[in-house]
Protein backbone atom coordinates (compact mmCIF):
# COMPACT_ATOMS: atom_id res chain seq x y z
CA UNK A 1 0.00 0.00 0.00
CA UNK A 2 1.10 3.37 -1.00
CA UNK A 3 0.17 6.45 1.39
CA UNK A 4 0.34 9.95 0.79
CA UNK A 5 0.43 13.00 2.52
CA UNK A 6 -3.06 14.45 0.87
CA UNK A 7 -4.90 16.76 3.13
CA UNK A 8 -7.97 16.03 1.48
CA UNK A 9 -9.97 13.12 0.69
CA UNK A 10 -11.81 10.19 2.63
CA UNK A 11 -9.76 9.88 6.42
CA UNK A 12 -11.56 6.14 6.95
CA UNK A 13 -9.80 3.90 5.18
CA UNK A 14 -12.10 1.76 2.86
CA UNK A 15 -9.97 -0.50 1.27
CA UNK A 16 -10.78 -4.41 0.93
CA UNK A 17 -8.98 -5.85 3.83
CA UNK A 18 -5.55 -8.30 3.14
CA UNK A 19 -7.24 -11.44 4.32
CA UNK A 20 -8.55 -13.68 1.89
CA UNK A 21 -12.01 -14.24 3.40
CA UNK A 22 -13.12 -10.94 2.87
CA UNK A 23 -10.76 -9.70 0.49
CA UNK A 24 -12.00 -11.79 -2.33
CA UNK A 25 -15.62 -11.80 -1.40
CA UNK A 26 -18.42 -10.97 -3.22
CA UNK A 27 -20.69 -8.42 -0.98
CA UNK A 28 -24.43 -8.75 -1.16
CA UNK A 29 -24.61 -5.63 -2.08
CA UNK A 30 -22.50 -6.02 -5.22
CA UNK A 31 -25.23 -8.57 -6.06
CA UNK A 32 -27.54 -5.81 -5.74
CA UNK A 33 -26.19 -3.51 -7.98
CA UNK A 34 -26.29 -6.87 -10.57
CA UNK A 35 -30.27 -6.35 -10.37
CA UNK A 36 -30.24 -3.66 -12.00
CA UNK A 37 -28.58 -5.38 -14.77
CA UNK A 38 -31.33 -7.88 -15.14
CA UNK A 39 -33.70 -5.44 -16.71
CA UNK A 40 -30.94 -3.75 -19.05
CA UNK A 41 -29.65 -6.66 -20.40
CA UNK A 42 -33.73 -7.72 -20.81
CA UNK A 43 -34.16 -4.04 -22.34
CA UNK A 44 -30.95 -4.83 -24.96
CA UNK A 45 -32.53 -7.44 -26.05
CA UNK A 46 -35.43 -5.59 -26.94
CA UNK A 47 -33.35 -3.45 -28.87
CA UNK A 48 -31.55 -6.54 -30.54
CA UNK A 49 -35.00 -8.07 -31.78
CA UNK A 50 -35.64 -4.50 -33.02
CA UNK A 51 -33.06 -4.48 -35.53
CA UNK A 52 -34.10 -3.51 -39.02
CA UNK A 53 -31.54 -1.49 -40.70
CA UNK A 54 -27.29 -1.83 -40.38
CA UNK A 55 -27.49 1.81 -38.24
CA UNK A 56 -30.02 -0.27 -35.75
CA UNK A 57 -27.36 -3.19 -35.64
CA UNK A 58 -24.30 -0.90 -35.21
CA UNK A 59 -26.78 1.02 -32.01
CA UNK A 60 -27.32 -2.03 -30.56
CA UNK A 61 -23.82 -3.11 -30.54
CA UNK A 62 -22.46 0.09 -29.29
CA UNK A 63 -25.26 -0.11 -26.11
CA UNK A 64 -24.01 -3.84 -26.10
CA UNK A 65 -19.89 -3.02 -25.51
CA UNK A 66 -21.34 0.25 -23.37
CA UNK A 67 -23.45 -1.54 -21.16
CA UNK A 68 -20.57 -4.15 -20.32
CA UNK A 69 -18.20 -1.54 -19.92
CA UNK A 70 -20.53 0.40 -17.70
CA UNK A 71 -20.26 -2.74 -14.79
CA UNK A 72 -16.70 -3.83 -15.49
CA UNK A 73 -15.80 -0.20 -14.29
CA UNK A 74 -18.06 -0.61 -10.83
CA UNK A 75 -16.48 -4.35 -10.55
CA UNK A 76 -12.48 -2.53 -10.72
CA UNK A 77 -13.72 0.12 -7.87
CA UNK A 78 -15.20 -2.99 -5.72
CA UNK A 79 -12.28 -4.96 -6.16
CA UNK A 80 -10.52 -1.94 -3.73
CA UNK A 81 -13.34 -0.89 -1.99
CA UNK A 82 -14.92 -2.74 0.62
CA UNK A 83 -18.26 -2.72 0.12
CA UNK A 84 -18.81 -3.80 4.06
CA UNK A 85 -17.80 -0.26 4.80
CA UNK A 86 -20.44 2.46 4.61
CA UNK A 87 -19.61 4.45 2.85
CA UNK A 88 -18.75 1.90 -0.38
CA UNK A 89 -22.19 0.16 0.05
CA UNK A 90 -24.11 3.88 0.42
CA UNK A 91 -21.92 5.00 -3.15
CA UNK A 92 -23.05 1.16 -4.90
CA UNK A 93 -26.41 1.94 -4.12
CA UNK A 94 -26.67 5.53 -5.78
CA UNK A 95 -24.63 3.81 -8.61
CA UNK A 96 -27.33 1.00 -8.59
CA UNK A 97 -30.22 3.77 -9.05
CA UNK A 98 -28.08 5.88 -12.22
CA UNK A 99 -28.03 1.87 -13.39
CA UNK A 100 -31.78 1.91 -13.00
CA UNK A 101 -31.88 5.50 -15.19
CA UNK A 102 -29.39 4.09 -18.09
CA UNK A 103 -31.84 0.96 -18.41
CA UNK A 104 -34.92 2.69 -18.44
CA UNK A 105 -33.77 4.51 -21.50
CA UNK A 106 -31.92 1.92 -23.13
CA UNK A 107 -34.97 1.40 -25.62
CA UNK A 108 -35.62 4.71 -27.04
CA UNK A 109 -31.92 5.58 -26.05
CA UNK A 110 -31.96 6.23 -30.59
CA UNK A 111 -34.87 8.66 -30.00
CA UNK A 112 -36.84 10.81 -27.33
CA UNK A 113 -34.61 9.52 -24.21
CA UNK A 114 -31.21 9.46 -26.03
CA UNK A 115 -30.32 12.60 -23.49
CA UNK A 116 -31.49 10.66 -20.56
CA UNK A 117 -29.15 7.51 -21.56
CA UNK A 118 -26.19 9.89 -22.13
CA UNK A 119 -26.15 11.65 -19.02
CA UNK A 120 -27.46 8.61 -16.65
CA UNK A 121 -24.15 6.77 -18.10
CA UNK A 122 -21.58 9.60 -18.28
CA UNK A 123 -23.03 10.36 -14.60
CA UNK A 124 -22.70 7.13 -13.28
CA UNK A 125 -18.95 6.71 -15.13
CA UNK A 126 -17.38 10.22 -13.77
CA UNK A 127 -19.07 9.96 -10.20
CA UNK A 128 -18.14 6.59 -9.95
CA UNK A 129 -14.32 7.51 -10.81
CA UNK A 130 -14.42 11.08 -8.73
CA UNK A 131 -15.42 8.91 -5.89
CA UNK A 132 -12.84 6.48 -6.07
CA UNK A 133 -10.09 9.09 -6.06
CA UNK A 134 -11.35 10.44 -3.17
CA UNK A 135 -11.64 7.30 -1.66
CA UNK A 136 -7.83 6.14 -2.00
CA UNK A 137 -5.97 9.10 -1.94
CA UNK A 138 -5.00 9.32 1.31
CA UNK A 139 -4.41 5.60 1.20
CA UNK A 140 -3.32 4.19 -1.85
CA UNK A 141 -1.70 7.60 -3.66
CA UNK A 142 -1.21 5.34 -7.08
CA UNK A 143 -4.61 3.92 -7.24
CA UNK A 144 -6.21 7.02 -7.13
CA UNK A 145 -3.43 8.93 -9.59
CA UNK A 146 -4.88 6.00 -11.79
CA UNK A 147 -8.18 6.70 -11.21
CA UNK A 148 -7.73 10.26 -11.74
CA UNK A 149 -6.65 9.88 -15.27
CA UNK A 150 -9.55 7.60 -16.49
CA UNK A 151 -12.10 10.32 -14.69
CA UNK A 152 -10.49 12.57 -17.24
CA UNK A 153 -11.15 10.40 -20.02
CA UNK A 154 -14.27 9.43 -19.16
CA UNK A 155 -15.13 13.76 -19.37
CA UNK A 156 -13.30 13.78 -22.76
CA UNK A 157 -15.49 10.76 -23.92
CA UNK A 158 -18.76 12.02 -22.21
CA UNK A 159 -18.89 14.75 -24.48
CA UNK A 160 -18.94 12.78 -27.29
CA UNK A 161 -22.03 10.32 -25.79
CA UNK A 162 -24.14 14.12 -24.75
CA UNK A 163 -23.12 15.36 -28.34
CA UNK A 164 -24.39 12.39 -29.69
CA UNK A 165 -27.45 12.49 -27.66
CA UNK A 166 -28.24 16.13 -28.69
CA UNK A 167 -27.30 15.51 -32.64
CA UNK A 168 -29.71 12.04 -33.02
CA UNK A 169 -29.70 10.12 -36.08
CA UNK A 170 -26.69 8.83 -37.72
CA UNK A 171 -24.57 11.34 -35.46
CA UNK A 172 -25.63 9.72 -32.13
CA UNK A 173 -24.68 5.94 -33.65
CA UNK A 174 -21.22 7.29 -35.14
CA UNK A 175 -20.17 9.63 -31.70
CA UNK A 176 -21.73 6.38 -29.30
CA UNK A 177 -19.31 4.41 -31.33
CA UNK A 178 -16.73 6.40 -30.91
CA UNK A 179 -17.06 7.29 -27.60
CA UNK A 180 -16.83 3.34 -27.05
CA UNK A 181 -13.74 2.73 -29.07
CA UNK A 182 -11.92 5.22 -27.43
CA UNK A 183 -13.19 4.27 -23.86
CA UNK A 184 -11.63 0.30 -24.60
CA UNK A 185 -8.60 1.60 -26.65
CA UNK A 186 -7.69 4.04 -23.90
CA UNK A 187 -7.83 1.35 -21.05
CA UNK A 188 -5.46 -0.35 -23.39
CA UNK A 189 -2.85 2.52 -22.76
CA UNK A 190 -3.27 2.53 -18.94
CA UNK A 191 -5.31 5.71 -19.47
CA UNK A 192 -2.16 7.46 -21.07
CA UNK A 193 -2.52 11.46 -21.06
CA UNK A 194 -0.70 13.84 -22.92
CA UNK A 195 2.74 14.87 -21.22
CA UNK A 196 1.70 12.55 -18.09
CA UNK A 197 2.12 9.22 -20.05
CA UNK A 198 0.45 5.73 -18.61
CA UNK A 199 -0.91 4.84 -15.77
CA UNK A 200 0.55 2.06 -13.59
CA UNK A 201 -3.06 -0.47 -14.23
CA UNK A 202 -1.12 -3.07 -15.77
CA UNK A 203 0.94 -3.59 -11.94
CA UNK A 204 -2.40 -3.23 -10.22
CA UNK A 205 -2.67 -6.09 -7.85
CA UNK A 206 -6.02 -7.34 -8.22
CA UNK A 207 -8.17 -10.00 -6.62
CA UNK A 208 -8.37 -12.27 -8.94
CA UNK A 209 -10.69 -14.19 -7.26
CA UNK A 210 -13.43 -11.86 -6.64
CA UNK A 211 -13.26 -10.55 -10.53
CA UNK A 212 -13.65 -13.95 -11.67
CA UNK A 213 -16.18 -14.62 -9.57
CA UNK A 214 -18.21 -11.07 -10.78
CA UNK A 215 -17.84 -11.73 -14.41
CA UNK A 216 -18.79 -15.64 -13.22
CA UNK A 217 -22.24 -13.99 -11.56
CA UNK A 218 -22.79 -11.85 -15.10
CA UNK A 219 -22.65 -14.72 -17.27
CA UNK A 220 -25.40 -16.47 -14.63
CA UNK A 221 -27.55 -13.24 -15.00
CA UNK A 222 -27.17 -13.40 -18.85
CA UNK A 223 -28.14 -17.04 -18.71
CA UNK A 224 -31.01 -16.29 -16.69
CA UNK A 225 -32.11 -13.01 -18.37
CA UNK A 226 -32.24 -15.41 -21.86
CA UNK A 227 -34.62 -18.00 -20.13
CA UNK A 228 -37.11 -15.07 -19.26
CA UNK A 229 -36.90 -13.49 -22.75
CA UNK A 230 -37.57 -17.40 -24.27
CA UNK A 231 -40.13 -18.13 -21.26
CA UNK A 232 -42.49 -14.74 -22.20
CA UNK A 233 -41.99 -15.81 -25.53
CA UNK A 234 -43.45 -19.12 -25.26
CA UNK A 235 -46.45 -18.69 -23.00
CA UNK A 236 -47.67 -15.70 -25.07
CA UNK A 237 -47.77 -17.84 -28.16
CA UNK A 238 -49.98 -21.19 -29.11
CA UNK A 239 -48.01 -24.40 -28.14
CA UNK A 240 -47.09 -26.84 -31.00
CA UNK A 241 -44.27 -29.24 -32.14
CA UNK A 242 -41.87 -26.53 -33.61
CA UNK A 243 -42.20 -23.85 -30.55
CA UNK A 244 -41.75 -27.46 -28.39
CA UNK A 245 -38.45 -27.78 -30.07
CA UNK A 246 -37.64 -24.24 -30.23
CA UNK A 247 -38.05 -24.13 -26.45
CA UNK A 248 -35.82 -26.94 -25.99
CA UNK A 249 -33.21 -26.11 -28.32
CA UNK A 250 -33.33 -22.52 -26.20
CA UNK A 251 -32.82 -24.86 -22.64
CA UNK A 252 -30.11 -27.00 -24.57
CA UNK A 253 -28.11 -23.74 -26.07
CA UNK A 254 -28.40 -22.28 -22.45
CA UNK A 255 -26.98 -25.23 -21.13
CA UNK A 256 -24.02 -26.25 -23.22
CA UNK A 257 -23.13 -22.36 -23.03
CA UNK A 258 -23.42 -22.53 -19.09
CA UNK A 259 -20.73 -25.68 -19.27
CA UNK A 260 -18.19 -24.69 -22.10
CA UNK A 261 -18.17 -21.44 -19.49
CA UNK A 262 -18.06 -23.07 -15.74
CA UNK A 263 -16.81 -26.95 -16.64
CA UNK A 264 -12.85 -25.56 -15.62
CA UNK A 265 -12.09 -22.83 -18.14
CA UNK A 266 -13.74 -20.26 -15.88
CA UNK A 267 -11.30 -21.13 -12.60
CA UNK A 268 -8.28 -21.63 -14.71
CA UNK A 269 -8.83 -17.79 -15.44
CA UNK A 270 -8.95 -17.19 -11.81
CA UNK A 271 -5.84 -19.13 -11.45
CA UNK A 272 -4.28 -17.66 -14.16
CA UNK A 273 -4.97 -13.99 -13.00
CA UNK A 274 -3.33 -15.05 -9.34
CA UNK A 275 -0.41 -16.47 -10.79
CA UNK A 276 0.60 -13.62 -13.01
CA UNK A 277 3.20 -10.78 -11.84
CA UNK A 278 0.84 -8.50 -14.25
CA UNK A 279 -2.68 -9.77 -12.48
CA UNK A 280 -4.10 -6.10 -13.79
CA UNK A 281 -3.01 -6.59 -17.25
CA UNK A 282 -4.09 -9.99 -17.34
CA UNK A 283 -7.64 -9.25 -15.67
CA UNK A 284 -8.13 -6.62 -17.95
CA UNK A 285 -7.53 -8.88 -21.19
CA UNK A 286 -9.36 -11.76 -20.49
CA UNK A 287 -12.51 -10.09 -18.47
CA UNK A 288 -12.62 -6.59 -19.72
CA UNK A 289 -11.71 -7.18 -23.35
CA UNK A 290 -12.28 -11.26 -24.06
CA UNK A 291 -15.90 -11.19 -22.37
CA UNK A 292 -17.97 -8.63 -24.58
CA UNK A 293 -17.73 -11.30 -27.29
CA UNK A 294 -19.06 -14.18 -24.38
CA UNK A 295 -22.21 -11.81 -23.58
CA UNK A 296 -22.56 -10.50 -26.50
CA UNK A 297 -23.12 -14.32 -28.18
CA UNK A 298 -25.29 -15.00 -25.03
CA UNK A 299 -27.87 -12.10 -25.60
CA UNK A 300 -28.17 -12.39 -29.26
CA UNK A 301 -28.78 -16.13 -28.67
CA UNK A 302 -31.51 -15.13 -26.13
CA UNK A 303 -32.89 -13.00 -29.08
CA UNK A 304 -33.15 -15.47 -31.40
CA UNK A 305 -34.89 -17.74 -28.94
CA UNK A 306 -37.32 -15.69 -28.60
CA UNK A 307 -37.57 -14.85 -31.95
CA UNK A 308 -37.60 -18.58 -33.41
CA UNK A 309 -40.12 -19.23 -30.29
CA UNK A 310 -42.61 -16.48 -32.32
CA UNK A 311 -42.12 -17.44 -35.93
CA UNK A 312 -41.11 -21.32 -35.93
CA UNK A 313 -41.06 -21.55 -39.42
CA UNK A 314 -40.34 -17.98 -40.83
CA UNK A 315 -36.47 -17.71 -41.48
CA UNK A 316 -35.98 -14.03 -41.20
CA UNK A 317 -32.87 -12.02 -41.73
CA UNK A 318 -32.85 -11.25 -37.82
CA UNK A 319 -33.53 -14.94 -37.57
CA UNK A 320 -30.22 -15.71 -39.28
CA UNK A 321 -28.13 -13.46 -37.72
CA UNK A 322 -28.98 -14.20 -34.25
CA UNK A 323 -29.52 -18.18 -34.23
CA UNK A 324 -25.99 -18.55 -36.33
CA UNK A 325 -24.38 -15.11 -34.62
CA UNK A 326 -24.65 -16.10 -30.98
CA UNK A 327 -22.88 -19.22 -30.75
CA UNK A 328 -20.27 -18.28 -33.06
CA UNK A 329 -19.66 -15.00 -30.87
CA UNK A 330 -20.00 -16.81 -27.89
CA UNK A 331 -17.27 -19.18 -29.07
CA UNK A 332 -14.81 -17.01 -30.48
CA UNK A 333 -15.19 -14.98 -27.18
CA UNK A 334 -14.55 -18.15 -24.91
CA UNK A 335 -11.99 -19.30 -27.13
CA UNK A 336 -10.14 -15.92 -26.36
CA UNK A 337 -10.57 -16.20 -23.19
CA UNK A 338 -8.90 -19.19 -22.72
CA UNK A 339 -5.98 -18.32 -25.09
CA UNK A 340 -5.11 -15.37 -22.51
CA UNK A 341 -6.06 -17.24 -19.29
CA UNK A 342 -3.93 -20.35 -20.86
CA UNK A 343 -6.57 -22.38 -19.94
CA UNK A 344 -7.02 -25.68 -23.21
CA UNK A 345 -9.25 -25.76 -25.75
CA UNK A 346 -9.24 -23.04 -27.77
CA UNK A 347 -8.74 -24.61 -30.78
CA UNK A 348 -11.66 -26.59 -30.45
CA UNK A 349 -13.92 -23.44 -29.58
CA UNK A 350 -12.59 -21.72 -32.74
CA UNK A 351 -13.34 -24.63 -34.65
CA UNK A 352 -17.17 -24.91 -33.67
CA UNK A 353 -17.73 -21.13 -34.21
CA UNK A 354 -16.58 -22.66 -37.90
CA UNK A 355 -18.53 -25.15 -38.02
CA UNK A 356 -21.37 -23.00 -37.09
CA UNK A 357 -20.99 -20.68 -39.52
CA UNK A 358 -21.19 -23.17 -42.27
CA UNK A 359 -24.64 -23.64 -41.17
CA UNK A 360 -25.79 -20.69 -43.10
CA UNK A 361 -26.75 -22.39 -46.57
CA UNK A 362 -29.08 -24.52 -44.18
CA UNK A 363 -31.05 -21.36 -43.75
CA UNK A 364 -32.25 -21.80 -47.67
CA UNK A 365 -33.98 -24.87 -46.52
CA UNK A 366 -34.98 -25.56 -43.36
CA UNK A 367 -37.91 -24.05 -40.99
CA UNK A 368 -36.07 -21.62 -37.74
CA UNK A 369 -36.30 -24.34 -35.51
CA UNK A 370 -34.22 -26.72 -37.21
CA UNK A 371 -31.62 -23.95 -38.06
CA UNK A 372 -31.72 -23.43 -34.13
CA UNK A 373 -31.56 -26.91 -33.13
CA UNK A 374 -28.73 -27.50 -35.60
CA UNK A 375 -26.30 -24.60 -34.16
CA UNK A 376 -27.42 -26.09 -30.59
CA UNK A 377 -26.08 -29.51 -31.53
CA UNK A 378 -22.58 -27.69 -32.15
CA UNK A 379 -22.54 -26.16 -28.70
CA UNK A 380 -23.68 -29.61 -27.29
CA UNK A 381 -21.38 -31.69 -29.31
CA UNK A 382 -18.56 -28.95 -28.24
CA UNK A 383 -19.07 -29.43 -25.37
CA UNK A 384 -19.02 -32.96 -24.92
CA UNK A 385 -15.58 -33.23 -27.04
CA UNK A 386 -14.22 -30.53 -24.84
CA UNK A 387 -15.42 -32.46 -21.46
CA UNK A 388 -14.05 -35.98 -22.62
CA UNK A 389 -10.32 -34.00 -23.42
CA UNK A 390 -10.41 -32.53 -20.01
CA UNK A 391 -11.15 -36.11 -18.03
CA UNK A 392 -8.36 -37.76 -20.46
CA UNK A 393 -6.04 -34.99 -19.53
CA UNK A 394 -7.01 -35.89 -15.65
CA UNK A 395 -8.90 -32.62 -14.90
CA UNK A 396 -11.94 -32.13 -12.65
CA UNK A 397 -14.79 -30.40 -13.06
CA UNK A 398 -15.02 -26.91 -11.19
CA UNK A 399 -18.56 -26.20 -12.83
Amino acid sequence: MTTSTARWGMRTNVMRPADRERGDRVAFVELFFDLVFVFALTQISEVVAAVSTPLDGVRAAVLIAALWWLWMNTTWVTNWLDPARMPVRIAVIVLAFAGLVVSTSIQESGGERALAFALGYVGLQVVRSIFMVIATVRHEVGVAADFARITAWFLVTGTMWIAGALAGGVALVVLWGAAVAVDYVVARTDYALPGLGRGTMEGWDVSAAHVAERASLFIIIALGESFLVTGFAFVEEESNPARIAALASAFLAAAGMWWLYFDHGEQQGEERVERSARSGAMARAAYAYAHVPIVAGIILTGVADKTVIAHPVEMSALAVVTILGGPALFLVGSAVFRRIVGAPGARILLGSAAVVALLLPLALVVPAWALSLASTGVLLGTAAIDTVLRRRRGEESRG
